[in-house]
């Protein structure tokens, strides 16, 4: 749990992009043509929402909480991008592949064996990057918004990822924990 009461997972890897947008939400409108990238994962296959648990005080597993995380990130860039419609700020997310990270690394157990084996098999930082960079910065995709990306090419998620409904409520509900207008 963070100091605010938040799931650390769910604070890290949905909360913190949904209020630093927030907080730099005016200057993205004042700067546009402007770009909003948030890195998902494949992880999310699999993650569904749980709208009375959002906090997974129930039945708690990481790497399920990890994946819902994931889930997050999609549904936010989704509903980010349709809240951003016309005015020249658009926003889409990726996947950046099994990058060898240090993610996993303070893992115990045999989960820590498996990460550190299947880094084996990760691509590099740099190759990782290269949709973030796409994205940030490629003609090609400047009016590109409310897209999940998986080498630099759009990809589609899960039905869970695609579904409006979850992105406006995930949306309102976020904004209520982190105190902001809707």
């Amino acid at each position: 749990m963070t100091d605010d009461g938040l799931e650390l997972t769910f604070a890290l890897n949905h909360m913190s992009y949904f209020v630093l947008t927030h907080g730099l939400r005016e200057r993205l409108l004042a700067s546009a043509p402007a770009r909003v990238v948030n890195t998902s994962s494949d992880a999310h296959k699999g993650a569904r929402l749980d709208f009375n648990d959002l906090q997974s005080a129930n039945g708690y597993k990481g790497f399920k909480i990890y994946s819902r995380s994931k889930l997050c990130n999609i549904l936010y860039t989704s509903e980010l991008a349709r809240r951003f419609a016309g005015t020249g700020v658009t926003a889409n997310c990726l996947h950046p592949g099994f990058v060898a990270s240090r993610f996993g690394d303070q893992s115990g157990g045999l989960l820590a064996f498996g990460v550190r084996v299947a880094k084996l098999f990760a691509i590099s930082p740099e190759k990782g990057a290269q949709t973030i960079i796409y994205l940030a910065s490629s003609p090609e995709v400047v009016n590109t918004s409310g897209q999940y990306f998986y080498k630099c090419r759009p990809a589609t998620p899960t039905k869970e990822a695609r579904d409006e409904e979850s992105a406006r409520r995930l949306w309102l509900e976020s904004a209520k924990l982190a105190g902001t207008p809707d």
